[in-house]
């Protein structure tokens, strides 16, 4: 029996020699899941705050170029609202030169209508018109025919006053 109880005292020994090795090999795996963890933890902090970064510097960049797009949206709209007065005033122009064209196109149908009459009526009935008057429906006359071929002078000045004065803009004139 000395024998037998020897070799199982020997086999427990050798079980607890096992057992404490097998312990310090799972608390050495356990150390290395540990290390492994916090690095893979930190990598995702890291990789966290990169996304971040990132995430910071885009919002600053599309903060700018939004800053820019208003910016040239708001000169753009100075742009179009000053090209829409220079419009107005333009068109303002056309109606006025066209009325005051339309009104000496009137002048000179009726000069001419009137000239017309005149050599008519002095050719069949001489004293029916002024003999001083005579000359001036003469077409021969260079002064009678001076004012047909005058062109309209205008400035733009006088029609911004007008557009003004239609406006309801007081202005001085010095």
């Amino acid at each position: 029996m000395a024998s037998s109880s020897g070799t199982s005292s020997g086999s427990v020994h050798q079980n607890s020699g096992s057992e404490e090795e097998f312990l310090a090999l799972m608390d050495q795996r356990k150390r290395k899941r540990m290390i492994s963890n916090r690095e893979s933890a930190r990598r995702s902090r890291m990789r966290k705050q990169k996304h971040l970064d990132d995430l910071v510097a885009q919002v600053a960049q599309l903060k700018k170029e939004n800053h820019q797009i208003v910016t040239s949206v708001s000169i753009t709209t100075q742009q179009f609202l000053a090209i829409e007065a220079e419009n107005s005033v333009l068109r303002a122009q056309v109606n006025e030169l066209t009325h005051r064209l339309q009104s000496l196109n009137e002048i000179v149908d009726f000069l001419n209508a009137s000239a017309a009459a005149a050599a008519n009526s002095t050719s069949s009935n001489p004293s029916f018109i002024d003999p001083t008057m005579s000359s001036f429906f003469n077409h021969n006359n260079p002064l009678n025919m001076a004012f047909l071929n005058h062109p309209i002078m205008a400035s733009a000045d006088m029609f911004q006053f007008k557009m003004m004065e239609m406006m309801g803009i007081v202005v001085f004139e010095i």
